[in-house]
This record gives C-alpha cells, structure tokens and sequence, in this order.
C-alpha cells in the first residue's frame, strides 16, 4: 500500500471572481467545474493542472487572512516547475503580477522565484 501521487490542493480566497480571473486568466489553468454551495454561502472552482492534479479554490464568508508570508504554520506554497523561468516572469509581469527576484536552490543549482496570488499566497516557479 502506498500514496500514488497528490490529488489536489484546496486553496480558500477571499475574492472568488478576482481569484477565479487570476487562476484561470492569468496561470491559464482549465476549469473542470464550478458550483455555488447555497447552504456554505461559497463557491467551489476545480482546476486542471497538468494532467495529474487539480486546484480546488473554494470561497467561504469571513475567512482569517494568512499570518505571514511564507512561513506561516501549515502548507508553506504552492510550487509549479517551467520550462523557461525567465520567459514565464516575464510573462507575468506583462500581467501585472510582482515577481520576486531569482534565487538559486543551492542543492540542485535550478533557478526559481516567487510571486503570490490575489490572497497573498506564495506560489513558486521552478525551473527545470
């Protein structure tokens, strides 16, 4: 018995239409479903990421803000790898997206940088 692969990530925003825009506009991930849950007062928003895993982006009322960037307890950031770093943070940027400078990973000398969605939360590019 063993865990085969990651399945999803569940991310909670605070604005489900700019968080909808970012992630389906801006990092272009496909949309496998939308609901509206009368009864939670929150949307559900499944995302296709690659061919192996989804984003579940729900919105709920008065949710607590993050307590720091990036070292808060629990989940640190959500990581994607590129192909081509510098041509993604550029690409970015024409979106008016802020990306952090690059940093070299001292264990595998790969270039990557962060940048956070409309929440605040840190997501890393990773060059492979």
């Amino acid at each position: 018995m063993k865990l085969e692969k990651i399945h999803h990530v569940a991310i909670i925003c605070t604005n489900f239409e700019k968080s909808k825009e970012f992630y389906t506009k801006i990092l272009v991930f496909q949309v496998m479903s939308e609901v509206y849950r009368e009864e939670r007062q929150s949307y559900k928003l499944d995302l296709r990421v690659g061919s192996h895993c989804q984003i579940e982006l729900f919105s709920f009322p008065h949710v607590p803000e993050r307590p720091s960037y990036p070292e808060a307890a629990g989940l640190r950031h959500l990581a994607f790898t590129v192909q081509d770093l510098s041509a993604f943070m550029n690409y970015l940027e024409t979106q008016g997206v802020d990306v952090e400078k690059v940093r070299l990973d001292p264990l595998t000398n790969k270039q990557f940088t962060f940048f956070a969605d409309p929440d605040g939360l840190p997501i890393e590019l990773y060059e492979e």
